[in-house]
């Protein structure tokens, strides 16, 4: 009695959908004293028999700021997606007080609000189909294999997808949306000039198709649309950056209020990237998640494991952990410590209640230094490479798979760039045949064992890692990748397989 119970309930009931619980809480906004990003804190424990699953939930301002551009109201929200059928129940802990949000005790702060609301779930079959991933459940890692599987449908997986644009969130249609870098801004040797305007996608509105989603009055027709293409071409993964300020190339991609603001989330921009990444769900593209790049990867806490990174990662993982296939990668060429990445690991790891795969991406060269130590973590899945030279892909592959087993936790090994910064994949104007790609890193990959790639663009051809506004640049490269996906799923026991070159 006295409790508000949900007012909300938003999504089908059915198996590896998500259902979206809504709470009427305290009115708050953005820029409110309390904090409601720092101040208070809502999880929910959803359960069926001995399974308990606690959930993180977020400050969502109106209930819709995606459509309204709210950043004020009083709704909290959380997200959560049932692996098994039948009746689960739940019950919200909501907890007010200075830091709450990221404090590591659940008792932290005091009872507010609706805590303690309760209620229950009858959930039925999924009735999707794939390549939608609500017809596979979440996409995993098992430590013991070399590739991911959905853990639904049981199907193992290897990836073929995009690594650029990597600031494919710094999109004109988004709100709150803008480039910050200034003119004249220098750039590394060995890197590509940040784009000056952002991305609009315009030769992808024509592969936007009734019924697909768009926000405020028509907008995301050219970032879905792309999306579309991607997907229609067999790709199943897109790799993007959530936060590219302090120094990162796009300078472009964030998800607070301002570029200057640490504490405060945007939640209008926020529901805009939900949109989006759910429409990733229904194409079957898992979403490759990279927190942060070698520019500003000490650029929150300085580098350590501090109030605003907590933040972010939790924010992160309130608002998204519920898309069925993500991938959190701890940063592109990454250089914290060995001690910061594994408190990153592990935090993500604690506070994801779906589990998903954690990567690290580095340097080439830098390989033993960054990857030996994380053999055998229990918080750390593998690999995300980069190889400044494509012929030596094979033999870099077949490294880490077999360091990884003979470690106790098998490793999926994905290659994520190719080398050099200033080719990676050409046009397919300036390389119609794409075979040294083809043959050293793609196949050079798969033929180890290795879980699959993104392609890279380099930065002196048009349609590049940052100013890239049309896939359809690098068609016939995609036409490779999906054949060999195709083959290797159609042909091959993949996962029972071992790279046995002497043969």
């Amino acid at each position: 009695p006295g409790i508000a119970q949900v007012t909300v309930m938003g999504g089908e009931l059915k198996q590896f959908r998500a259902v979206t619980v809504t709470f009427d809480g305290p009115a708050s906004g953005e820029g409110a004293a309390p904090n409601p990003f720092t101040d208070y804190r809502l999880s929910v424990t959803f359960t069926q028999g001995q399974r308990k699953v606690a959930v993180c939930g977020y400050y969502a301002a109106d209930g819709s700021a995606g459509e309204t551009a709210a950043a004020t109201g009083d709704k909290w929200r959380v997200h959560f997606v049932p692996e098994t059928q039948g009746r689960w129940s739940y019950v919200a802990s909501f907890r007010s007080g200075q830091g709450v949000a990221i404090a590591d005790d659940a008792g932290a702060g005091s009872p507010a609000g609706f805590d303690g609301a309760a209620g229950e779930l009858t959930i039925g079959p999924s009735d999707k189909e794939a390549p939608d991933l609500r017809a596979r459940g979440f996409l995993r890692h098992d430590a013991n294999s070399h590739y991911l599987r959905f853990a639904g449908s049981g199907e193992y997986f290897i990836k073929g997808g995009a690594d650029s644009p990597e600031n494919l969130l710094g999109y004109a249609d988004f709100d709150n949306t803008f480039h910050t870098g200034v003119k004249g801004d220098a750039k590394r040797p060995g890197e590509a000039e940040a784009a000056r305007n952002l991305h609009t996608y315009r030769p992808h509105l024509g592969d936007w198709r009734a019924g697909d989603p768009t926000w405020r009055g028509g907008k995301g027709k050219g970032l879905i649309g792309a999306l579309n293409y991607l997907a229609s071409k067999g790709m199943n993964s897109a790799y993007f950056l959530t936060y590219n300020l302090d120094g990162g190339d796009g300078k472009d991609a964030w998800p607070w209020t301002t570029p200057a603001e640490r504490h405060r989330f945007d939640c209008s921009k926020l529901d805009q990237w939900e949109v989006v990444f759910s429409h990733m769900d229904r194409l079957g593209l898992m979403m490759h998640v990279v927190t942060q790049e070698t520019e500003n990867d000490h650029g929150l806490d300085a580098g350590e494991l501090g109030p605003r990174r907590k933040l972010y990662y939790r924010e992160l993982i309130a608002r998204f952990s519920h898309h069925l296939a993500v991938t959190w990668n701890l940063g592109e060429e990454n250089t914290n410590t060995d001690a910061q990445r594994k408190a990153f690991a592990a935090y993500i790891r604690r506070l994801d209640a779906a589990r998903h795969p954690i990567v690290a991406h580095t340097f080439p060269g830098n390989y033993e230094a960054i990857y030996a130590p994380l053999l055998g973590l229990a918080d750390f899945d593998g690999p995300s490479l980069q190889m400044g030279d494509m012929k030596a892909t094979h033999d870099e592959t077949l490294k880490w798979v077999s360091r990884s087993a003979a470690a106790g936790r098998k490793w999926f090994v994905s290659l994520d760039e190719i080398g050099p910064a200033n080719t990676g994949v050409l046009p397919d104007k300036d390389d119609p045949a794409h075979d040294s790609v083809r043959r050293y890193a793609l196949w050079g990959n798969l033929m180890a064992g290795g879980a699959g790639c993104e392609w890279y663009f380099g930065y002196k051809y048009p349609n590049n890692d940052l100013n890239c506004e049309d896939w359809r640049s690098r068609d016939a490269m995609w036409a490779q990748t999906r054949f060999a996906l195709e083959f290797f799923h159609k042909y091959l026991p993949f996962a029972k397989m071992k790279g046995c070159d002497d043969l």
